[in-house]
């Protein structure tokens, strides 16, 4: 049995296609293409149907998809067993990261992990854009969102608190909003990308407000946002951490500090796997202890298999 046409086959039904197979496989739609004909001149038997628009699974090509598709799932949890019982913990992560956090925070904690497992590889993307972890076949997706892909196992790590803020100078032109209804008389700085609605949701002290003041500027990059808010463009809302030290040095100042923001969480996510590979679960024990010596009680949820720890 050629093992490589069963899982060729298996992308096939999966993605739809055969372009999309060859993508997710990284090989040429021919090649796929003359292994499924293989597998089938093999087998006596037609398993798709194949018409211009889509590929349609014949019954035979049905039955046999669920049955190879329990065996293949049974040999990547072999695998993952076997890497999860290594002891030369080795291998390559593919990670992907919202631009700011990677810049501000993951980089350095990337860099000490990576020394501490030399054997260890990492293809890190520093991105806004929508990632499809298992199309695209990523170990470890960061994210700034609430949405959840029943695919991954995710974890919430961190809130990452929002505050409206505009530069002193744009304050004295147009006045501090007092009220939250008041923003809408004033020119926004608004943050949007493929999983952050670039609205405003505030609590007025009764109810939950939707805001979508005018914005002249819209950018899917927060520390864009915050240098046009310190020219004095207008107000945004970033997180506390990409701002802290604009705060600090009075480029720009909170608003409205009394009406909390609806907030959003620092996401984890990687494939659901029956074994967790060893190499995943020393990065994501290493990147809790970082959380823990930043964040302590602050961390959200905790894996099983981590040790939550207590810092003064």
């Amino acid at each position: 049995m050629d093992l490589n046409r069963v899982q060729i086959f298996s992308q096939v039904v999966e993605q739809g296609s055969f372009t999309g197979a060859a993508k997710a496989l990284g090989i040429t739609k021919a090649t796929v293409s003359r292994k499924v004909a293989d597998l089938e001149a093999d087998a006596g038997v037609q398993l798709l149907f194949r018409t211009t628009r889509a590929l349609k699974l014949t019954e035979a090509g049905s039955s046999y998809y669920h049955r190879i598709n329990k065996i293949l799932q049974d040999l990547q949890n072999a695998q993952d067993l076997l890497s999860a019982s290594q002891q030369d913990i080795k291998g390559n992560l593919k990670v992907i990261c919202p631009i700011e956090l990677g810049q501000l925070f993951l980089g350095r904690i990337f860099a000490r992990f990576l020394a501490a497992y030399p054997n260890i590889t990492i293809d890190a993307e520093l991105t806004n854009r929508k990632v499809d972890v298992i199309e695209e076949g990523v170990d470890f997706l960061f994210q700034i969102t609430e949405q959840q892909d029943s695919r991954l196992q995710s974890y919430s790590l961190v809130t990452a608190s929002r505050v409206l803020m505009a530069s002193p100078n744009y304050l004295q032109k147009h006045g501090t909003p007092l009220v939250p209804q008041d923003l809408i008389h004033h020119t926004a700085i608004k943050l949007q990308s493929a999983h952050i609605d670039g609205g405003w949701r505030i609590f007025d002290g009764t109810h939950w407000l939707d805001l979508d003041p005018p914005a002249q500027l819209k950018v899917n990059n927060v520390t864009f946002a915050r240098e046009a808010a310190i020219e004095g463009l207008g107000i945004t809302a970033v997180p506390v951490f990409i701002a802290q030290e604009a705060i600090a040095n009075q480029q720009l100042v909170p608003i409205l500090e009394d009406f909390p923001m609806m907030q959003t969480k620092v996401t984890l996510s990687f494939p659901q796997r029956v074994y967790l590979p060893r190499k995943y679960r020393v990065f994501v024990e290493f990147l809790y202890t970082a959380l823990f010596d930043r964040w302590n009680e602050g961390v959200l949820e905790v894996p099983d298999f981590v040790t939550r720890k207590s810092h003064n």
